[in-house]
């Protein structure tokens, strides 16, 4: 997962190749609670691994369930008729797939609670759900505004029992989740008689509610229903462990693998985007954003556990479109808008008003601020492409903490302007999908993927650098010296000599070496090589190998293999000159040969190694003199390469110099 405060997203050529989906959010904090109020052990699979999923998990810890996670699987040992633990207080994030059926739940179980989460839940609507509760006798306070979260749940002494001799209602025209949330705590009161929840006005989103209706099937509860507006609970109802439950992949995440599919072209040879986890048949309502696809040209089959897609009609069809049925997969629609010729209108999206974020108002900002014309409404969203080419922008996203925003607008990287698209706050993803960048990154190509060089003598810092820069862009890293060490200390290790009469023996080693680089270790093969390549005399053995050509022209192409989405940080000594000559920005950092022997004086006496700084200096200055002298890519600066001279500034200076250059080079607006 990028944790970093943006990710620049390079223009984007095309797509093809598959990509494994994580669960389903929605099915996953529904299987976690109703296996809480079960009885038996539940073993759940391929449950999302992501904030909501975390804070449900958290919760029922704290309600005394028994919790056993092991990777993309738990095992949830249900309380069984048992009164949950309390007092406790629970913190719920952002989840409104955790606040809102828990405090169903609980204000049914019995036991005090408070419920919370972050800014943006206080400011999400709860009342309806609270006020079909109260109906039933439950004890709900708010913490602070009334009808929004926190709440306070307390069953004090002398209630009376629960009012279930007339209908519960609930309005059906806000959020989905009220009614989920009522259809799942309701059955732990349908013990002697049935419970009814009558829906008040239209029922949005039925796609969800058909979702918590086969989930409680799979767990004992058969809920029967009358055109979607009133629903009973059978009299004698009681939740079940399945004993094992399999998560769907999630629909919603396919959608933005579909619109990729839809509007990339594809690599020769190859057939499109292949999606792996959720197939046509999936009891997600979200899976009807393949019909919505393929209205706008998209080319999609599909089966059991699969979908394959592939781009049809070019540019694709505008679509006016009721999106009732699909409310968080019709964002994805809005940015295929952008591809589309004509105006695409998508209505009854009154709901996303109340998600995340106002999602309305959102989407209708950030699409304008890449040239497209927008028109919003209470419950409506129209968008018309930009008018040309020339009418693209780059554009710096501002997701507001909202995971669709985020991996919605990625897909603005395909404009024909070929401009890159900056996507601010990447991790807020971690809600339902952590590794999507990567998913999209290991399907997609680029023509042009952006290198920072940054070159410069032995000891100039440069590897320090480097790496920090790296981090923050969430870049990839290459750091060819230790290429060269890795080199060397397999060339010692077959006992061949490091000079020219070995050089043909020692290339074809290079070529056979499997090196990794896993944050800050580095992998030979299987074995750790870290601290072995970091000894002073893996250092001189490195410069003993990279004079000789044949050695140098072996590592080329996998410095190369360096270069992916969404960026490359290469330090090096001919990293500008010889290995990336293109790249849009060089630094040549250097510092005095005095300081360079100081500093590594003192990083070795740190690492608790006795040096001598007057033979540092007089290796250093050895060194130095070797690699400008060397026949083939001596140490210089390339042409337009800019001049850094750390011997005066600190490793936060130097770091803050060269970001600031590269940010310099960016089209968003300064400061952002």
């Amino acid at each position: 997962m990028f944790s970093t405060p943006f990710l620049d997203i390079p223009a984007l050529s095309g797509a093809a190749g598959s990509v494994r989906l994580p669960g389903s959010k929605s099915i996953s904090n529904r299987v976690l609670l109703l296996a809480a109020l079960s009885h038996g052990t539940t073993t759940v699979h391929d449950l999302l691994a992501s904030d909501d999923t975390r804070v449900m998990l958290d919760a029922l810890k704290a309600l005394g369930c028994g919790v056993e996670e092991e990777g993309t699987q738990a095992r949830i040992t249900g309380l069984g008729g048992r009164t949950p633990q309390s007092p406790a207080a629970l913190f719920l994030g952002n989840a409104g797939t955790a606040m809102r059926p828990l405090t169903a739940a609980l204000a049914l179980l019995g036991g005090e609670f408070t419920l919370s989460g972050i800014a943006r839940m206080h400011e999400r609507p709860i009342g309806d759900l609270v006020n079909a509760l109260r109906q039933l006798g439950c004890q709900i306070d708010y913490l602070g505004q009334d009808g929004y979260p926190p709440l306070r749940i307390a069953h004090a002494a002398g209630v009376p029992p629960l009012q279930l001799g007339q209908p519960i209602r609930v309005r059906g025209d806000v959020s989905s989740q009220f009614l989920t949330a009522l259809l799942m705590a309701l059955p732990l009161a349908a013990t002697e008689q049935d419970v009814v929840i009558e829906v008040v006005g239209e029922l949005i989103s039925k796609p969800y509610i058909h979702i918590t209706l086969q989930l409680l099937e799979r767990f004992g509860i058969c809920v029967a229903h009358d055109q979607w507006q009133r629903f009973t609970i059978p009299a004698g109802s009681r939740y079940q462990s399945p004993g094992d439950i399999h998560v769907e992949a999630d629909a919603s995440s396919a959608s933005y693998f579909i619109a990729t599919g839809a509007i990339a072209a594809g690599a020769e040879g190859q057939n499109g985007i292949k999606i792996l986890g959720v197939g046509l048949d999936s009891i997600q309502g979200d899976i009807r954003f393949v019909d919505a696809a393929r209205a706008m040209g998209a080319h999609i089959t599909g089966g059991p556990n699969w979908l394959q897609i592939e781009r049809g009609q070019w540019p694709l069809k505008a679509i006016d479109l009721d999106c009732n049925h699909i409310p968080d997969a019709a964002m994805t629609l809005a940015v295929m808008a952008l591809y589309a010729q004509g105006t695409t209108v998508l209505r009854n999206i009154a709901s996303w008003r109340v998600k995340e974020t106002d999602r309305i108002a959102a989407m209708a900002t950030e699409l304008r601020k890449l040239g497209a014309t927008v028109e919003e409404g209470a419950d409506f969203i129209r968008v018309a492409p930009p008018a040309s080419v020339a009418n693209w922008k780059a554009a710096s996203i501002h997701t507001y903490d909202d995971h669709r925003v985020a991996m919605c607008f990625s897909l603005a990287a395909f404009n024909p302007a070929g401009l890159p698209v900056r996507i601010e706050d990447p991790q807020c993803v971690a809600k339902t999908f952590p590794d999507y960048f990567e998913a999209l990154f290991s399907v997609v190509r680029a023509e042009h993927i952006p290198v920072i060089c940054l070159d410069g003598p032995t000891a100039s810092g440069k590897g320090t650098v480097a790496a920090r820069v790296a981090q923050q862009l969430g870049y990839h890293l290459l750091d060819s010296g230790a290429l060269y060490r890795i080199v060397a200390l397999a060339a010692r290790r077959a006992s061949l000599p490091l000079d020219a009469s070995a050089e043909a023996a020692i290339a074809d080693l290079a070529q056979q070496l499997a090196i990794r680089f896993e944050g800050d270790r580095v992998l030979l093969a299987s074995e750790d090589v870290t601290e072995a390549i970091r000894t002073e005399q893996a250092g001189m053995d490195a410069s003993s190998v990279s004079v000789l050509p044949a050695v140098r022209t072996a590592l080329v192409a996998l410095q190369h293999s360096f270069r992916r989405l969404p960026g490359l940080v290469a330090d090096g000594r001919d990293m500008g000159t010889v290995i990336f000559p293109d790249a849009p920005l060089k630094v040549f950092l250097t510092a005095s040969a005095a300081q360079r022997a100081h500093r590594r004086h003192a990083q070795l006496l740190s690492k608790g190694i006795s040096a001598n700084i007057t033979d540092l200096l007089a290796d250093l200055e050895a060194r130095d003199a070797r690699d400008m002298s060397r026949s083939t890519a001596p140490l210089q600066a390339a042409q337009d390469a800019l001049a850094l001279d750390s011997t005066q500034l600190t490793a936060d200076q130097t770091v803050g110099q060269v970001f600031e250059w590269w940010q310099q080079q960016q089209p968003f607006t300064p400061g952002v």
